[in-house]
């Protein structure tokens, strides 16, 4: 079994790969270093939000980003608080962007 990366390296590596690529994005939530889960909201501008996150698909051991919920951002927002009073180790990024990009399907990302 591969070595797992450690939350808080990963998060560090996505805003930086982020950050080259011009889009802006910051932690909202500071989860636990080693091994909180990751949310990302991508914040199109426009009232709306697209949540993600990262889940296990059980037949090929594949990490993959999965929308936990979309559509006005109030709804996203309450769907991450929801998510925070669950796990307080939880990490989440906000990632903004007009054109709805946000790199998660980026080579290396699935991490």
């Amino acid at each position: 079994m591969a070595p797992r990366l450690t939350a808080r390296f990963w998060v560090d590596a996505y805003l930086a790969r982020l950050r080259l690529a011009g889009i802006p994005s910051f932690v909202v939530a500071h989860g636990d270093d080693d091994a909180g889960a990751v949310l990302v909201k991508l914040n199109t501008l426009d009232g709306k939000a697209t949540v993600y996150h990262r889940s296990i698909d059980l037949m090929s051991a594949e990490r993959r980003w999965l929308v936990l919920v979309e559509g006005d951002e109030p709804e996203a927002d309450a769907a991450i608080a929801r998510q925070r009073r669950y796990d307080p180790d939880l990490w989440v990024i906000e990632v903004e962007d007009r054109a709805g990009r946000h790199m998660l399907d980026a080579d290396g990302m699935a991490g």
